[in-house]
């Protein structure tokens, strides 16, 4: 948004603008210095005269020197002004944030009175309020924000909803830190651009009311000057004198034109970043008690009967279905399947992060013992970041754009560890050094746009250590990212976890990579875990056509020269999700037995399950040829 402010001062007409303004505030600031006679004194011999070396202006009807009162009578309309605006400001833009960031009971309630409040005739509510506190003119400034603060928070409300969804703020609200600070540290920086055009709006507008109160001889009374009363005078002498509607009519004029053309030159260079609101989110229930077995002993995490249903096109559809995982202090579980199996929701439901519209429907999540879904939104905030962290596979996208990464990251330490400027930058530097980025120093000082991939992944690693979790989940923490940078990540984070002893939730589609870090994994297809076991055990002998189809298709398992097989067909929608077995489609062995009902969890071996009926006829020495048959035409 700094970006754009400079582009919009770049314009001959903005620099106009603005030079006219800073012209006016000062002769208005430094009158008592500047003016060349006092604004009260009257010269009768030279009344109603025109542009005088005495008097460059000319005289009102009493000889008192005009350019004199324009400067002082600046003072009190711009301070009206400045009244409306400050007002206009606090109300519009609290309200907005809060309406745009909450959503949901505070949403509707924002809207409902930004409606009523815009149905309100300004002029009417003027002269009420000025016909109760008499002529005082901060009353009827303030009121004049007050009725146009909807405007503005109508704006801010929908910028704010459009930033929200951007990766950086899901990012700082995985990272662990309080919606206040989110909203004045992430979103407020965004939509200052939207502000400063209403703004600019809205001081123009406040300018015409002070005019008009004062012309009406409703607001500072005689022989105060003001803009409003100089217009007033000179239109009870215009057939005598016309010149004298000039002066101050062009200063009012112009100051009305310079808001504008300010706010227009803003309201262009930043129209690419103001996108149209989204429609409020809908809240998301607690889930019911799970009715399952309870989380192993010493688990550290324990989903259990998981299920998440997500608004679509075709309405309300159950995405996640049943979800039954464990993992234990210090140890490396894989998440693996196609695009589109609910992965990276199952994710979000641990962190309580669901999209907008989300719902966790049934099932429990279990932090060391801690049962978060009975505990709701204060216990998955108190999770996230400290207890459980996040990498997300937007590696740059969730990253805040306008701040310096060590702000950040330093941002985070001070949230999690409550430690002064100084400590939180030694740790910063701490952090930054252990995940191996040259030059900590002077890359903390770097905005996100300089870095390369690897490296802003390197940084939204050390920000997700900045609360010493003891859970990481790293979704597709690899993707977009060359094989070298794909292998120093993964090394990276096995270091990082031995050093640390925390658990690692490694959510991907690289079978290869899961097999080689992991110690258990879970393949999930179309909502459902379908299979599980030891991460290299379970691709060397499959027991689910699934996983044995995702086996075939790895080219590091394919001879040389010989084609790349592929799985038949695509993973069903969630509204078209087939009765009975959801891979039967796709599956050469499947019967009218796998076609309807719940196909059970079996355990063909100690610390292997499958949700297949036909997994003894997978074997360790056909799964090559069933993984062939998976992938014929």
């Amino acid at each position: 948004m700094t970006a754009s402010r400079t582009t919009a001062l770049r314009r001959p007409t903005a620099i106009a603008a603005l030079a006219y303004l800073v012209l006016v505030v000062v002769a208005a600031v430094a009158a008592p210095v500047l003016a060349p006679h006092d604004p009260e004194a009257t010269d009768l011999d030279h009344v109603l005269s025109g542009p005088t070396g005495t008097h460059p202006l000319g005289t009102d009807s009493l000889g008192r020197d005009v350019l004199t009162r324009l400067m002082y009578g600046g003072q009190v309309s711009l301070a009206g002004v400045a009244v409306a605006v400050l007002t206009m400001l606090v109300l519009g833009v609290v309200t907005g944030l809060l309406a745009g960031f909450l959503s949901g009971w505070v949403d509707r309630i924002a809207s409902w009175i930004i409606d009523l409040a815009l149905s309100i005739p300004v002029i009417i509510t003027l002269l009420v309020v000025l016909s109760v506190v008499g002529s005082n003119e901060t009353a009827a400034m303030i009121t004049v924000g007050v009725l146009s603060a909807p405007s503005l928070a109508r704006v801010v409300r929908g910028a704010t909803m459009a930033v929200k969804q951007e990766t950086f703020v899901a990012a700082a609200r995985v990272a662990g830190l309080p919606s206040t600070r989110i909203i004045t540290g992430q979103v407020l920086p965004r939509v200052t651009g939207p502000i400063i055009v209403q703004t600019a709006i809205g001081a123009g507008g406040a300018l015409i009311a002070q005019a008009g109160i004062e012309f009406l001889g409703l607001g500072v009374q005689p022989p105060t000057p003001t803009w409003g009363g100089m217009i007033t005078d000179a239109a009870q002498v215009v057939d005598q004198q016309a010149w004298l509607l000039v002066p101050t009519g062009l200063v009012v004029g112009l100051t009305v034109l310079a808001f504008g053309l300010l706010g227009d030159a803003v309201r262009d260079a930043t129209a690419d970043r103001v996108t149209s609101a989204a429609p409020p989110a809908r809240r998301r229930r607690a889930a019911p008690p799970s009715t399952q077995e309870e989380p192993a002993p010493g688990a550290l995490l324990a989903l259990r009967g998981v299920t998440v249903a997500l608004p679509t096109s075709h309405g309300t559809h159950t995405v996640v279905d049943g979800v039954d995982l464990d993992i234990r202090p210090g140890e490396t579980v894989g998440l693996v399947g196609e695009s589109g199996c609910g992965k990276s929701i199952t994710g979000r439901a641990i962190l309580g992060l669901l999209p907008r519209g989300g719902e966790l429907t049934a099932g429990t999540v279990h932090l060391a013992g801690e049962n978060l879904t009975a505990g709701g939104r204060q216990a998955y905030r108190a999770a996230r970041g400290s207890r459980v962290a996040l990498i997300s596979q937007e590696h740059i996208g969730g990253l805040d754009p306008v701040a310096p990464v060590g702000r950040q990251v330093a941002e985070l330490v001070r949230r999690h560890r409550g430690c002064s400027r100084g400590a939180a930058r030694i740790r910063t530097l701490e952090l930054l050094e252990s995940v191996r980025l040259p030059e900590p120093a002077q890359l903390a000082r770097r905005y996100p746009h300089e870095l390369s991939g690897g490296m802003a992944q390197r940084v939204a690693i050390a920000m997700a250590l900045a609360g010493d979790p003891e859970l990481l989940i790293a979704d597709e923490p690899t993707t977009a990212l060359d094989v070298t940078v794909q292998a120093e990540i993964l090394g990276l984070l096995h270091r990082l976890q031995a050093e640390r002893g925390m658990a690692i939730l490694l959510i991907s589609h690289d079978l290869g990579v899961i097999a080689e870090v992991c110690h258990r994994a879970y393949v999930m297809y179309a909502g459902r875990i379908v299979e599980s076991g030891p991460g290299a055990e379970l691709f060397r002998t499959p027991r689910h056509p699934y996983t044995a189809g995702l086996v075939g298709c790895s080219p590091q398992r394919m001879p040389p020269r010989t084609p790349l097989a592929a799985i038949p067909g695509m993973v069903p929608e969630p509204w078209a999700r087939p009765a009975g077995c959801h891979f039967h489609p796709r599956c050469p062995l499947a019967t009218a037995a796998c076609e309807s009902g719940e196909i059970p969890m079996a355990e063909p071996a100690a610390g292997r399950h499958t949700r297949c009926l036909h997994h003894t006829e997978l074997t360790e020495e056909d799964d090559h040829a069933r993984a062939g048959v998976l992938a014929r035409d």
